[in-house]
């Protein structure tokens, strides 16, 4: 049976990006597709920090509903908004080829990061991982899609604001004005793009898995591991990166307490074939040396 298949997105301009090159791929292999966007209450709600929203799936939840109601047939995300339980009956079926997962600082010029600067940010783990490096900072909070919050830092007398380098690349909204923020660990998955259908769709999942890039898939899965056995979702500091260097695998991780005071990392490495349960071996390590404490702590801090 030949169908079209109906892509869901939401509709702030980088996830449509998003979507258009599923669609675009989709085609190519010879798939018939439309676009359908929705907006999530993470895009409608701008005047709190995520955290007090309930995070988990606050950008994915409109999507999930809509595919369970049969309104569309596949979603697609940017891979760190998705929660490590995905709701019943529905799997993900394609990681895409991973883009950039650095983080960046957009400035209006030179900063002299020595005095008391103002930089603006949504995330408690950029802001953790910040302070831990620049505890004379005050940092703010920044929400809106890409677009939004580029226009907040014009308008507002802040030094700079912290993005993601691949959501700016893709929408060709990279500044001149910015710096890698290399010693910054993402958030699981930064830079990936993840597909998901209905597990009982047969059409759908051999359409989308062949999009699959099979690196991008174990590298996010080992941080993702990482992320659901600390179970921080995104209400914590969290840090994750995974690469694949010849046969092997290095991990870096890390929590931090919210007002970066305190950090607890953990580097590996294990060979690419034995990967499986690498992730929740490097979240075990942290949680037995600090982490569960840390996370309690975390946790009666954001009721």
């Amino acid at each position: 049976m030949k169908k079209t298949i109906r892509i869901g997105t939401r509709d702030s301009e980088l996830a449509l990006w998003q979507a258009s090159i599923v669609k675009s791929k989709l085609e190519n292999l010879g798939y018939t597709t439309k676009l359908v966007s929705v907006k999530s209450e993470g895009d409608l709600v701008l005047d709190k920090p995520l955290y007090e929203m309930g995070i988990t799936g606050i950008f994915t939840k409109t999507l999930d509903v809509a595919m369970l109601n049969g309104t569309v047939d596949v979603a697609v995300h940017s891979m760190k908004d998705v929660p490590t339980q995905l709701p019943k009956g529905i799997i993900q079926t394609a990681v895409l080829e991973r883009a950039s997962s650095e983080d960046i600082l957009v400035t209006k010029g030179e900063i002299d990061f020595e005095s008391p600067c103002t930089i603006a940010t949504g995330s408690l783990r950029r802001k953790a991982q910040w302070l831990h490096r620049y505890s004379n900072h005050n940092l703010v909070d920044l929400r809106g899609n890409v677009n939004t919050r580029l226009q907040k830092l014009k308008d507002n007398n802040w030094e700079g604001a912290i993005f993601a380098k691949a959501g700016l690349q893709r929408i060709n909204l990279l500044p001149e004005n910015y710096i890698n923020l290399d010693w910054m660990l993402p958030a699981p998955a930064q830079g990936a793009m993840v597909v998901v259908a209905l597990d009982n769709d047969v059409y759908c999942k051999e359409a989308t898995s062949k999009l699959n890039n099979s690196a991008a898939e174990i590298c996010t899965h080992i941080e993702r591991e990482f992320l659901k056995t600390l179970e921080g979702g995104c209400t914590a500091p969290i840090g994750a990166f995974a690469e694949i260097i010849d046969d092997e695998i290095l991990f870096k991780g890390c929590l931090f307490s919210l007002d970066g005071q305190t950090k607890l990392e953990v580097e590996k490495r294990v060979l690419t074939s034995t990967y499986k349960g690498f992730g929740k071996d490097c979240a075990t390590f942290i949680l037995n040396n600090g982490g569960a404490e840390l996370m309690l702590s975390i946790k009666n801090q954001l009721k």
